[in-house]
């Protein structure tokens, strides 16, 4: 749920806020004795209070425009399993001209002995710094001496140079919370678009006018102060197929728009994407390189060289990028120098790379385009507005007759046309230099296909002596691709998966296009399965379940208040056939079963029989869609608790004499 909100509209109601921080270190019994079935009786800790500020100010040092930002939150911890909320992690923003900074971090633990509450006060030593990444810095401490029942407490300042997206205050989190406060000064001259994302709603909104909370060149300048309150609010519980959190948490976001200025012009930054076009297409880091045939263009002819049309250019080109320019592991939306230098020293950022394929596409006359784009971690992006830094990938996009292919260079594994699984979010921004840009939707072009076959006779000392064939298509092989590529030959592979396997030895076995990603990864393996002993083949179980086996329902809420996101579509068939050495009749059985998701949305076909000595097992399991709506959660849980509750069925097999 997005809702947007004007900061104008807001001082319109010109209510009084009386927001205000709570003592540090005040412990309470009340605090001690919070009973958790007042919110969930399963947390295994909750957010007492929380409360947070954040204003603009002029710092003495630079004498420029800071936001800082002050968070002070106490915590009921009632179990060991709830001491990982002591784990505290600060991420901070740097770069090489500007950084945030942390200042007056305390940290305490409130334990209750002998009738008196005894803090604990953290070490500052225990603080320490961590580089993420290039750009992200991170601040962690742990607080001390936890025991159940204890309550922790913590608070600091961020000062941030960064007024543009102001400061995001998560309202939940992945345990409750009691309370959530967030009161923000906003000056005048600054306007923000304000939105509240997830499925909470706010208990309670006021503003007033703060009156000349800044002073700019010897000019006072009022505020908007604006509280925010949330109370009673469930934990966010993160669940396998879905993508950011960030996208689905109660949490309020800001997005400057435009600042007045002083001497009364205005300056917007809620730019058009006419604008944003415009700039992009001469940013040297951007435009600039998508034009840069040049470096391509004598390379071209013996590239395509032998390819009878385009399709055939547009794959021999992708692969010698792949090959020619290996990822730095860094995301990006403009490349970090410019493409010749990123291509003569063979790596470079996600946009070194695809906008080399984007100049070499180019070189060779096809039609090339960019395309911005965030990752699945990353959040979906805002299509009200251009906000360039919702954005943090690029990948390329080039069309050919009446069809379109995206490309990302930065994976060898992956097929010409399928784009990483990170990249599959929503959509995505074409940037085309000569036409206006537009929306595209990022879907996976490949269904996932995972396919065994397993043909094999039973001995009389119970093992299974036979074939296992596995096919896989799409992310599937390319996930077996890249497990495989972690070890230094096909044969180590093969040799650590013999030893994970409990019941089955592997005898022989064959890899067939592991280098040729266009096709399908096809394994065989000539198996020993251990059945039983072999001391009683009168009568025996035997479950045909030993392949790729569902045995935990990956979906166990009572309610999802956000989509089911796998990414692609999937199909999963497995085909066993088993000669019998003797005659047997089948006493027991898993029922056949036939049961279908809503709308087509996917199936599971179950046929189990005994015939003519071979023991025949046919499953399919489908998944036609690759996103299902949160009203159709309950439908996936049952749909896998009937397959789970059948797999628990195994044959019994008796020997007729």
């Amino acid at each position: 749920m997005n809702k947007t909100l004007s900061i104008l509209f807001l001082l319109l109601l010109s209510l009084a806020a009386k927001a205000q921080n709570f003592n540090y270190g005040a412990i309470t019994h009340d605090d001690y004795e919070f009973d958790r079935k007042t919110l969930d009786s399963n947390a295994n800790a909750i957010v007492l209070k929380e409360f947070g500020t954040a204003s603009v100010q002029l710092d003495d040092n630079t004498h420029s425009l800071v936001l800082v930002f002050e968070h002070h939150v106490k915590i009921k911890l009632y179990n060991k399993e709830g001491f990982k909320e002591a784990n505290i992690i600060i991420p901070t923003y740097k770069d090489n001209n500007r950084e945030e900074t942390i200042s007056e971090l305390k940290a305490s633990t409130f334990n209750y002995i002998n009738n008196n509450f005894v803090e604990t006060v953290m070490d500052k030593k225990a603080v320490f710094t961590e580089d993420r990444s290039k750009y992200t810095r991170l601040t962690k401490f742990t607080l001390p001496n936890l025991k159940e029942g204890s309550v922790i407490e913590y608070s600091y300042i961020l000062r941030s140079p960064n007024l543009f997206n102001f400061k995001t205050w998560e309202f939940q989190s992945d345990i409750p919370k009691v309370s959530s406060e967030y009161l923000v000064y906003i000056p005048g001259i600054y306007n923000y678009n304000v939105s509240l994302r997830g499925f909470q709603k706010l208990t309670d909104q006021k503003v007033e006018l703060s009156k000349e909370c800044l002073r700019l060149s010897g000019t006072p300048i009022d505020c908007s102060k604006i509280k925010y309150l949330m109370k009673n609010i469930p934990a966010f519980i993160e669940e396998d197929n879905m993508t950011a959190p960030s996208n689905f948490k109660s949490a309020i976001y800001f997005e400057l728009s435009d600042v007045q200025n002083l001497n009364g012009g205005k300056t917007s930054y809620t730019k058009t994407w006419k604008d944003i076009d415009y700039e992009l297409s001469n940013y040297k880091t951007l435009g600039d390189q998508m034009k840069r045939k040049d470096v391509f263009k004598e390379l071209i002819p013996a590239i395509t060289k032998g390819s009878a049309d385009d399709l055939e250019k547009a794959k021999a080109i992708y692969n010698y990028i792949k090959k020619q320019i290996q990822w730095n592991n860094y995301y990006g939306i403009y490349s970090e120098d410019n493409i010749k230098r990123a291509f003569d020293n063979r790596t470079g950022n996600v946009a070194d790379v695809n906008l080399s394929l984007i100049a070499a596409l180019s070189a060779a006359n096809l039609d090339a385009e960019a395309v911005l784009l965030s990752t699945r971690e990353n959040g979906t992006v805002n299509k009200l507005y251009p906000v360039m830094s919702d954005f943090n990938y690029l990948v390329a996009k080039v069309n050919i007759g009446d069809k379109s292919y995206l490309l990302d260079a930065t994976e060898p594994l992956l097929p010409f046309a399928l784009l990483p699984l990170r990249c599959i979010n929503d959509q995505g921004r074409v940037i085309n230099l000569k036409k206006p840009s537009y929306w595209i939707d990022l879907k996976a072009s490949q269904k996932t296909v995972t396919s065994y076959i397993l043909t094999g006779k039973l001995t009389a000392d119970g093992k299974i002596l036979g074939t296992l064939m596995t096919h896989t298509l799409g992310y599937a092989a390319y996930a077996k691709r890249k497990e495989i590529g972690k070890y230094s030959s096909p044969d180590e592979y093969v040799e650590k998966l013999d030893e994970r396997l409990t019941r089955i030895k592997i005898l022989e076995h064959t890899i067939s296009n592991l280098d040729s990603v266009e096709n399908s990864l096809t394994e065989k393996y000539e198996i020993e399965f251990t059945v039983n002993d072999g001391s009683n083949n009168k009568q025996f179980y035997l479950s045909p379940f030993f392949i790729n086996p569902i045995s935990k329902n990956p979906f166990n809420l009572n309610d999802r208040t956000y989509p089911v996101d796998l990414g692609a579509a999937s199909d999963e068939r497995i085909i066993i056939n088993v000669t019998m050495p003797d005659h047997y009749e089948l006493l027991e059985k898993p029922k056949d079963m036939a049961i279908a998701l809503p709308n087509a949305g996917g199936k599971y076909l179950l046929q189990t029989n005994l015939q003519d000595g071979t023991l025949a097992v046919n499953q399919i399991l489908q998944f036609n869609n690759a996103i299902y709506q949160p009203d159709e959660y309950l439908y996936l849980k049952e749909f896998y608790s009937k397959i789970i509750q059948n797999q628990k069925t195994e044959f019994l097999l008796k020997k007729v004499n």
